[in-house]
């Protein structure tokens, strides 16, 4: 009998999550916003924790199901009655470079550090923020990028030329902290770099809110404020 009820228990919350999912019109997983992920979170622990126990009742089990889905709609339904609710709820939007510049507030807000940026961009294929216009950062976590003009170019294949090797790009100061490792590796050093700055205009490191460097482009820094 615990193997029949554990399995009547398993059928009714897949039947009930199903249902559920087509009503509330969930996105796909990489589309979550923070309300969807507080959700599938609620909704595992609510069928995970009564499918073992004996004295929750599938009734049960169908009810916490109803309550949640119940107040899931009503909460969505909130917001497109008062859309002024959706950004304490879901959250915005926030642009986080512009025309290559990055917007020291908007990182801090999302809190945010130059390593993530600079992964949430070349997971858009782009390796320099020289090379966006403006980069988004949705309410799903994920970076939407618009490239400079400059960068939609004919490529080398289609004007029958060579192929050329592309730099890489490389981080070396995030915040004001040197990446010392990475300038080793390199094969630079901080006296180098501190001359680099100061052609720049720059004396301090601390002033200094992002540095990235490439063999094509040199150094590309961005000052705090």
């Amino acid at each position: 009998m615990d193997y029949t009820y554990i399995a009547i228990k398993l059928i009714t919350g897949f039947i009930g999550l199903w249902a559920m999912t087509r009503l509330l019109g969930k996105k796909e997983i990489s589309q979550l916003t923070p309300f969807d992920f507080v959700t599938s979170l609620m909704l595992s622990e609510l069928v995970g924790n009564t499918v073992y126990d004996r004295e929750v009742k599938v009734i049960e089990l169908l009810f916490a199901l109803a309550v949640w889905m119940t107040l899931s709609l009503a909460l969505e339904k909130a917001m497109q009655r008062f859309p002024w609710l959706s950004r304490p709820l879901s959250g915005r939007p926030d642009i986080v470079i512009r025309s290559g510049r990055i917007d020291e507030a908007a990182m801090k807000r999302n809190k945010l550090d130059m390593h993530q940026l600079g992964m949430l961009l070349r997971e858009q294929n782009v390796f320099s923020v020289q090379d966006v216009a403006y980069a988004i950062f949705e309410t799903n976590g994920s970076l939407s990028v618009m490239r400079n003009a400059k960068t939609d170019e004919v490529s080398r294949e289609d004007l029958g030329l060579p192929e050329k090797p592309v730099p890489m790009t490389y981080i070396l100061i995030d915040h004001g902290c040197v990446e010392h490792a990475l300038l080793k590796e390199i094969g630079l050093d901080e006296p180098w770099l501190m001359k680099e700055l100061r052609v720049q205009g720059v004396e301090r490191t601390e002033d200094v809110l992002y540095a990235e460097w490439s063999a094509g482009n040199g150094l590309h820094v961005q000052t705090k404020g």
